[in-house]
């Protein structure tokens, strides 16, 4: 209502309270040019005339004051409409809405990443224009398409789906962690934690079976190799969205293989790799090259191309994650990534028995490197670790 009232405002104003002397119009009050006597007196006939003018008075006034009266509420009910607050005069402010925009945008994220154009995962329509547009198409696997284009088509044009699954797109404030593989896990009894996150991501095939306690339940979002998914319906999760690192051609070729449910070739893996798929297509992406690419060479700095003699280095899986978390999550926390190097014989898993000696004889990660990108991430509070001591 104090629309309306600021509107009444002026007809007060014009009218003034009940019973005082009506006020005349400026250019009423000049006195007309008429002849008077000697004395100075009005003849007769002005006398009457001037009489007229002020018995017209209250006509006059009435119609300034309707016009003056609807010209004003005019005005503010227009503007009250225009500004959309249901005909208040200070339009509301969702002060609680820009809190949250404020809270959830992180600056760091953008300067430290430079992806805002980037797709995370690829996709059947803009796949050559992709290629092309970030030169994923002059980079062989793993970071770029070329020579297994072929493979990728055919892949993709299976894939119902390749964008940000649409329940986690809609979380207008996405929190993530990223929790990893680290024996530091064990114990630690952080699984109702981690189920609090908006998005959960995790790598391989690290089981949550058995492990609740420790590392949780939920995944969102699970990044594997061929030679790391589950092929175990035990391990089947509805609301896990499943996310394929494509580093060789055999790779893709396999995908697409399983997804024209064809006999998929075991030849040029490391691992044997699945045979069947568990997940429905619509469950399933691929990663986009760049995030690869961005990882390897402008975070790691690793060589574009590495000298014959020597045998090219990777990022892991887990840091893989951490910088699609970044791209796609406003908060981004992770939980073990810390690593034992003083003792070779101390868990290298929360799961399984196997030992830090294998991580310490690995020369396709340079998990040193990563220790220290992942440092002056935590000091620079562009993720918060859970696991550190």
């Amino acid at each position: 209502m104090f629309c309306l009232q600021a509107a009444m405002r002026p007809l007060f104003i014009l009218s003034g309270s009940e019973g005082d002397a009506p006020e005349i119009p400026l250019g009423i009050m000049k006195r007309s040019r008429v002849p008077r006597d000697g004395m100075g007196a009005l003849p007769a006939s002005s006398f009457w005339h001037q009489k007229s003018i002020l018995r017209g008075h209250p006509v006059m006034r009435k119609f300034l004051l309707a016009v003056t009266l609807i010209a004003v509420l005019f005005h503010f009910i227009l503007h009250c409409i225009l500004q959309k607050s249901s005909f208040y005069w200070v339009p509301t402010v969702n002060v609680g809405k820009i809190q949250v925009i404020e809270m959830c945008f992180n600056q760091k994220f953008r300067f430290l990443l430079n992806m805002s154009d980037v797709e995370p995962f690829l996709c059947y329509g803009s796949f050559q224009q992709q290629s092309v547009l970030h030169g994923s198409n002059k980079f062989d696997l793993p970071y770029g398409v070329r020579k297994g284009e072929r493979f990728f088509k055919t892949a993709l044009s299976k894939l119902e789906n390749c964008h940000i699954p649409e329940e986690v797109e809609k979380v207008p404030c996405k929190r993530c962690v990223v929790v990893g593989n680290g024996g530091i896990l064990r114990n630690k009894t952080l699984g109702k934690k981690i189920d609090s996150y908006d998005i959960v991501i995790r790598m391989n095939n690290a089981p949550v079976i058995g492990y609740e306690q420790d590392v949780g339940r939920k995944t969102t979002f699970r990044l594997c190799y061929p030679e790391s998914i589950f092929s175990d319906p035990v391990h089947y999760d509805p609301n896990t969205t499943v996310v394929l690192l494509a580093f060789k051609p055999h790779d893709v070729k396999w995908l697409s293989e399983l997804l024209l449910h064809k006999h998929a070739s075991t030849y040029g893996f490391w691992k044997k790799p699945a045979l069947r798929m568990i997940y429905p297509s619509m469950q399933i992406r691929i990663l986009n090259p760049v995030v690869l690419r961005k990882v390897a060479h402008e975070m790691l700095h690793f060589p574009i191309r590495f000298p014959k003699t020597k045998k090219p280095t990777h990022p892991t899986t887990g840091l893989i994650a951490i910088v699609l978390a970044l791209h796609i999550c406003n908060e981004v926390h992770i939980a073990g990534f810390k690593y034992n190097f003083t003792s070779q014989n101390s868990s290298l898993h929360y799961y399984g028995n196997e030992t830090m000696s294998l991580m310490i004889e690995n020369e396709y990660h340079n998990i040193t490197a990563e220790q220290r990108l992942l440092g002056r991430f935590v000091e620079n509070k562009t993720i918060i670790n859970l696991t550190q001591d």
